[in-house]
């Protein structure tokens, strides 16, 4: 029988102190994004959805027959690459494309029933993955935080969410 190595000696893990990137608060955000990223996706892998794909659903189900060329900017992403979010939302069956009288280059995207439901399940998911990582926050701790985010977000109007 062998015996097991001394590792009494081995280096601790190093964590490096970020004091100074602590107070750049692009750098913070960032951070928590990372820190709320892999959760959110990890819950919307369940249900089927990428982050963007969700993004889409859900301004296609609040804006009921909204153009793709909208949605690309709501997005600020280039019109081709929703088409190709498009495409996989109606391969899905969770949206519809009509096309918009009197202009034939134009589809009107309208969600299904089907993708009413999985943007509830979806946004289900996801709020109870926010409860479970703010819970630390008060009610009023969350909400000064999301306004706060939302005027940062304002300063930047030619900016949409990028999923």
């Amino acid at each position: 029988m062998r015996a097991k190595p001394d590792r009494s000696n081995e280096e601790a893990v190093f964590r490096p102190q970020d004091t100074i990137l602590g107070t750049i608060i692009g750098y913070t955000m960032k951070r928590a994004f990372m820190t709320i990223h892999a959760d959110y996706q990890a819950n919307l892998d369940k249900i089927g959805l990428t982050q963007k794909h969700f993004s889409a659903l859900s301004l296609i189900v609040d804006n009921p027959d909204m153009s793709q060329s909208d949605l690309a900017r709501a997005l600020s992403v280039e019109r081709p690459a929703v088409v190709l979010i498009a495409d996989a939302l109606e391969e899905q069956e969770l949206i519809s494309r009509n096309r918009v009288p009197g202009d034939r280059r134009a589809y009107a995207l309208r969600a299904t029933l089907k993708g009413r439901r999985q943007r509830d399940r979806a946004l289900k998911a996801i709020q109870e993955h926010e409860d479970a990582l703010l819970a630390d926050l008060g009610e009023e701790e969350r909400e000064t935080l999301l306004s706060l985010l939302r005027r940062v977000r304002r300063r930047r109007p030619d900016k949409g969410d990028e999923g």
